[in-house]
């Protein structure tokens, strides 16, 4: 069977001999996601302008590769002039190493929430997927839907039904991505109906989840968009979780190239601030350092929440989910020092938008209408034009002929939730500016001739 075919196979079959569990025989027939395969595939041969002129470049997958120089060198040095402490090599906390939390809580307060944080309201857990299947696993009962606008990342789907058997819903705000040109749109309208149908289906809306900055789109909520969401939620005793995993990962909207995208200024404000003020057990802040740092793979995420009760049971069931002492005790010594984090922030911020800026002119010229981004490692486009009809056969299509005759791999509309067809996510920081030019010329080169 071709990869091509296996991707697109998505019923799992009935095996009454199976060894394992329903669950271990779905889990062992099924796909976390449609592009996974072909990107390790693509990975095995990437483009390299001496030695591999002709290979892939897989934009599918957010990770931003940029500034790992940057932070590589800095953790060669301060591996190299401390001692390892004893604490690295034994338990601690089901919350997180305390030295670690207290650490990371300054961080927040001085970088990302610009306010202050207790470190006892922060718990930690191995990645970011780790941390929303904890949190699905706490607040919700099997069957409890957690509403998500759409588009809105794919494998959120299984993060939070493969443990805690809760179910998604995808709160369709527009059609036309042009909506989006000023930032998210959800309101309490769309909140009010999305409440109605899960209820009328016999379901119970337990959790609402923002993304901001927001994957895909790169839009932003504003204060005051966020106090609207946050009130609706707290009348109507909803669980509002908002995720800040991209939320130093910003675009400077002033850079000349692009500035004319941005008619509404809207500034990050961190979630954090109007958890402040609400003091409510009802509102939650998810970060992973993954994605603003470039490190996926030291698997660090961790959850804000003033509700003293979730934070003990998440304590409670968090021990086969803990970070390895040795990454919290590297991540502290980089932290500490403020002025490097200042800088490294700064510079990364610096290369997203001059790699953000590359995707963007290439969609300008070929009239690919996207959403101007503001934050996160991603271009939100419309290529729906150049497909056979609505349908994610269609995508799904196209999407596999741009990969067979550029080598450029797109994440996929597929699992997003989004009602129209043909939109795709493109990563911008995965490969050096440089090298993504390259990849956009071929991209533009193959547009041009569908066009013709």
């Amino acid at each position: 069977m071709s990869i091509w075919s296996k991707i697109f196979k998505t019923t799992v079959p009935e095996n009454p001999d199976s060894t394992l569990s329903k669950r271990g025989f779905k889990a062992s027939k099924s796909i976390l996601r449609i592009d996974m395969d072909i990107y390790f595939e693509a990975t095995k041969n990437l483009f390299d302008k001496e030695t591999n002129p002709n290979g892939a470049f897989p934009l599918n997958v957010a990770e931003n590769k940029l500034s790992w120089d940057i932070l590589r060198e800095k953790i060669r040095e301060v591996t190299l002039k401390n001692e390892i402490p004893a604490w690295v090599a034994g338990y601690t906390s089901g919350m997180g190493a305390p030295s670690f939390r207290e650490v990371v809580a300054q961080f927040f307060s001085k970088f990302l929430t610009k306010c202050p944080i207790n470190p006892d309201h922060l718990v930690f857990s191995a990645g970011a997927t780790s941390i929303i299947e904890m949190t699905a696993m706490v607040l919700g009962d099997e069957g409890d839907v957690v509403a998500f606008p759409a588009p809105c990342y794919p494998v959120y789907k299984q993060d939070i039904g493969n443990t805690a058997n809760l179910e998604r819903y995808d709160i369709v705000t527009h059609h036309d991505i042009s909506a989006l040109n000023n930032g998210p749109i959800l309101k309490t309208i769309h909140l009010d109906t999305a409440k109605k149908e899960i209820e009328n289906a016999g379901k119970k809306f337990k959790i609402l989840v923002l993304s901001n900055p927001d994957n895909p789109t790169g839009g932003i909520y504003s204060y005051d968009h966020l106090i609207e969401i946050t009130n609706w939620c707290l009348e109507n005793k909803i669980h509002l979780i908002v995720s800040e995993i991209y939320g130093l990962s910003l675009i400077n909207t002033k850079h000349s190239h692009i500035k004319e995208d941005y008619s509404t200024p809207i500034e990050f404000v961190s979630f954090a601030q109007i958890m402040s003020q609400k003091q409510s057990d009802y509102l939650h802040l998810w970060y992973s350092f993954s994605k603003d740092f470039g490190i996926s793979g030291f698997r660090v995420g961790c959850v804000y929440s003033l509700n003293q009760l979730f934070l003990k049971a998440y304590e409670n069931l968090n021990y086969p989910r803990l970070i390895s002492n040795y990454t919290k005790w590297v991540m502290e010594l980089i932290l500490q020092d403020e002025q490097f984090i200042q800088s490294y922030i700064s510079i990364n911020q610096q290369r997203l938008t001059e790699a953000y800026v590359v995707v963007r002119n290439t969609m300008k010229r070929l009239d690919i209408d996207y959403v101007p981004s503001r934050g996160s490692l991603f271009i939100w486009a419309d290529f729906s034009r150049f497909l056979d009809g609505n349908t994610q056969n269609a995508e799904n299509d196209f999407w596999m002929e741009v990969y067979k005759k550029t080598n450029i791999l797109l994440t996929p509309g597929e699992g997003f939730g989004h009602s129209k067809k043909g939109h795709f996510r493109i990563v911008h920081p995965y490969f050096k500016k440089e090298d993504l030019e390259i990849a956009m010329a071929r991209l533009e080169e193959y547009i041009l001739t569908k066009n013709n």
